[in-house]
């Protein structure tokens, strides 16, 4: 693992243990990186704590020759989220990647939605980026004030559900459209220190989308967590240029989401009527987008 195109580079990965996350901390380990293992061990719906899964990873790392440390900090509370930072500093010296992963589900109809499952999700995929992205981002600060280099690298996740929604995942999709600004507006505060930042959605088979089943026979499996690995890389060199962008990733494909686009612009002279608009927009509205239109072979 010496030698990569990540050799010397340090990186956190939230939600490590399994899944996609574990996919990332072992293709980062792969080119070089050392990797901070975090996960809290949970199940699908975040209760319960085990360190096993983020244990076994770390391991695997080790027999290839890499370097890991588990972490089994709570990325949702903002003390332990300063102290995975102080972690990968302390154990590796520094630390230039950090790929938020790290997330659950309490799906719902909105109208039968409590408080409590708005608020976990909320939670843990929104706060849980935000915490540790806030002391990342504060000790690259730093860095650049006393004259040291940085060429960091934050790696947020996204979800289709988040932009373009997705029946009973209110919480969720509120969460992961809000990833998108916290980057965004991240990429824009980090240039003068040297960070970047962009948001990946992934289409992988995990625990959270566990409906996409693995293909018979000897083909290429387009759902494998493994192939979104490569875009993470890519995107945590301390060259990439990219920066405020939206990836979709699945299979052997990419896709880059456009920014928010005006799609229909009107004009009146002085104020509008009511019936003047129904007059220009009523049949002039864009469809709302599909899951097919970003992702060949995702059930609807």
């Amino acid at each position: 693992m010496s030698g990569g195109r990540l050799s010397g580079r340090v990186a956190i990965v939230t939600g490590a243990g399994r899944g996609l996350g574990r996919s990332y901390a072992l293709a980062l380990a792969d080119h070089g990186a050392a990797v901070v293992v975090n996960d809290l061990g949970g199940d699908l719906y975040g209760v319960g704590r085990d360190e096993t899964p983020a244990q076994s990873v770390v391991a695997e790392i080790a027999a290839a020759g890499g370097r890991a440390v588990v972490s089994g900090h709570d990325v949702s509370d903002w003390d332990d989220a300063r102290a995975l930072v102080r972690l990968a500093v302390d154990t590796f010296g520094g630390l230039d990647i950090l790929v938020n992963n790290a997330g659950i589900l309490r799906d719902r109809l909105f109208a039968n939605m409590s408080e409590e499952e708005w608020d976990a999700v909320i939670r843990v995929h929104l706060k849980g980026h935000a915490a540790t992205a806030r002391h990342a981002m504060e000790y690259w600060r730093n860095r650049a004030k006393s004259g040291a280099p940085v060429a960091a690298s934050i790696v947020h996740t996204t979800s289709l559900a988040g932009l373009i929604g997705n029946f009973g995942q209110a919480n969720y999709a509120s969460a992961k459209l809000a990833v998108v600004g916290l980057s965004r507006t991240l990429a824009l505060e980090g240039a003068k220190y040297g960070v970047r930042s962009n948001a990946v959605s992934p289409s992988a088979r995990t625990r959270i989308e566990a409906s996409l089943q693995p293909p018979e026979g000897d083909v290429f499996d387009v759902f494998h967590p493994d192939n979104v690995a490569p875009l993470i890389c890519w995107l945590a060199l301390a060259d990439c240029p990219a920066t405020g962008q939206v990836f979709q990733a699945y299979g052997n494909r990419v896709e880059v989401i456009a920014p928010s686009a005006i799609a229909v612009d009107v004009e009146t002279d002085g104020r509008w009527k009511i019936e003047d608009l129904e007059f220009v927009l009523n049949h002039r509205l864009p469809r709302l987008p599909k899951l097919g239109d970003f992702v060949e072979g995702l059930p609807l």
